[in-house]
């Protein structure tokens, strides 16, 4: 093949690719549940709290150099705490709390603004708490490629999570 026809050929194909981005989601969701031996009040007082969210921070078991510095009241709404780390920096904020769940949200900069929430639910067993995320990634044809594979990467995030929350709530 001529260097011209590559050449004619990636031309086309390189808009096309980039067009089929946008065929990605928009709105990303991920979510992963567990049955954790606790009530749902112990879990809620450590979700909904700066410093009790960082008993149970996945990051931290990833990160042992993540920097937190916490801000606003110890817990309720307007709680939360700024990270910097080998995965990222940014905001995380307590936006709402109910009887059965914690809605944060996260400020990443230039990487999104995604909403996080843990509910809780009573059961025989103990409490099966739910951690999910869903985020917006715009008209962004990388974000929207980088979406396809956030089940995958959250995912592990939020069962590490949920397993550093049942060990912290099992003494």
């Amino acid at each position: 093949m001529a260097l011209s026809q590559a050449l004619i050929i990636g031309a086309g194909v390189l808009p096309l690719a980039v067009a089929a981005t946008y065929f990605a989601p928009k709105q990303v969701y991920v979510e992963r549940s567990q049955i954790i031996n606790a009530t749902p009040a112990e879990i809620l007082a450590l979700a909904s709290s700066n410093q009790g969210y960082q008993v149970f921070n996945p990051y931290k078991a990833t990160d042992p150099n993540l920097k937190i510095d916490l801000f606003g009241p110890d817990s309720g709404v307007g709680s939360g705490f700024e990270f910097n780390g080998k995965e990222g920096k940014g905001k995380q904020t307590i936006a709402a709390i109910s009887d059965n769940k914690v809605v944060y949200h996260i400020d990443l900069g230039a990487m999104g603004k995604p909403t996080q929430t843990i509910e809780v639910e009573a059961v025989a067993e103990g409490t099966k708490v739910t951690w999910s995320m869903e985020a917006d990634m715009g008209m962004n044809p990388i974000a929207r490629v980088i979406g396809l594979f956030m089940d995958g990467m959250m995912g592990k995030t939020f069962t590490l999570g949920l397993n550093n929350l049942a060990a912290a709530t099992a003494a």
